[in-house]
């Protein structure tokens, strides 16, 4: 796959990332495309696969893929792989990040929910986390910056969690721990949201934190309306959303 064709992937299946993607400089868009279609590609395994050992078998594709671009090994026949490869190889990020969050997707396979909030972050943090720290390592954001970067990760990932919820269901698939509160879940992301926009914010990473520039709103919805959640009450416009994402732009921050 080229990278054009991996924007098209992002554009149809991602389009919040896709559309800050489109702020980066054009030399850094080819790279955030083939890691935001990565990440669709290994978001997908667990509900394409019957059960969960299949979609294990999927995921290890994915991290054998991955450690063969690392040793520079011949590239598997993937329309991602090449891609992904040529943002590996002008970014040298750790491989640990990608592993992890390839790991962490098979939590999507269980019908379980995860165990207790422990269980919970370190799922969000491998894959909102990870995700948006290699993206704002391809953009050329310092290591100082990855306590920020985390945090709105994290704001992020509640967000879309949250969000997802009444689909989940629908599919029979329950992830949040036990007697989950969602309006304090709701709560710990927009604390994190606040810790990030206290942190000093590199400009060169603006557009992988700009991501996730609908989580303010959507957590504040679900703070004020828990019980709203599962009847979709975090979707919005898409007048405002766009409105939305010009002023966060402006503001490089969300």
């Amino acid at each position: 796959m080229t990278a054009e064709a991996c924007a098209e992937l992002v554009e149809r299946r991602d389009p919040d990332r896709w559309r800050t993607a489109m702020l980066a400089p054009a030399d850094k868009r080819p790279g955030l495309m083939a890691l935001y279609a990565f990440n669709l590609e290994i978001a997908r395994a667990p509900w394409v696969a019957s059960e969960s050992m299949l979609a294990e078998i999927r995921l290890r594709w994915w991290t054998d893929a991955v450690a063969e671009i690392y040793a520079d090994a011949l590239l598997r026949r993937h329309e991602v792989v090449a891609p992904l490869a040529d943002m590996i190889r002008a970014t040298a990020p750790p491989q640990t990040l990608f592993d992890e969050a390839i790991a962490a997707r098979l939590m999507d396979a269980e019908v379980r929910p995860h165990a207790d909030r422990t269980s919970l972050k370190r799922y969000l943090d491998h894959t909102s986390g990870n995700l948006m720290w290699l993206a704002a390592l391809h953009l050329g954001a310092p290591e100082t910056a990855e306590p920020m970067i985390r945090d709105y990760a994290k704001a992020t990932g509640i967000a879309a969690l949250l969000r997802a919820l009444p689909e989940l269901r629908a599919w029979g698939r329950e992830p949040l721990p036990p007697d989950t509160d969602i309006a304090a879940l709701a709560t710990d992301g927009l604390a994190a949201l606040d810790r990030a926009r206290a942190a000093p914010a590199p400009k060169v990473a603006a557009p992988a934190f700009l991501a996730g520039w609908m989580a303010p709103l959507r957590l504040q919805r679900a703070n004020a309306r828990p019980d709203a959640v599962w009847s979709g009450g975090l979707e919005t416009s898409e007048a405002r959303a766009r409105a939305s994402l010009i002023f966060a732009a402006m503001r490089g921050r969300i």
